[in-house]
């Protein structure tokens, strides 16, 4: 028995909606956001690397203000009260050790 190209079941998700334009304009208003986020990130991480080490931190560029927590459900969770549920990106997350990164990619 073989299933029709109609028919047959996939991994892959369905095309995007999203037409190119807007996911350009999205990609460069994160990479922004994120290199806005990393300058303050640089200013911060000497004074709290020593108290802090490993821990996370989400900083607001426009305010410079900033959470943090040892665990990323906790700031996440901190973000959430602070900032509620919405789609639009503000924060940038980092983590308090030689190179900000969060994990191994």
């Amino acid at each position: 028995m073989t299933l029709s190209s109609q028919n047959r079941r996939t991994r892959i998700k369905p095309p995007s909606q999203e037409n190119s334009s807007d996911f350009n304009r999205n990609f460069e208003q994160r990479s922004e956001l994120g290199m806005r986020c990393r300058a303050v990130f640089e200013r911060l991480r000497p004074s709290l690397i020593e108290t802090h080490y490993n821990w996370h931190i989400a900083i607001d560029p426009d305010t410079e203000q900033y959470l943090i927590d040892p665990t990323l459900k906790g700031i996440t969770q901190k973000i959430r009260d602070a900032y509620g549920e919405t789609s639009e990106v503000k924060l940038t997350i980092f983590r308090l050790n030689d190179t900000g990164t969060c994990g191994r990619i």
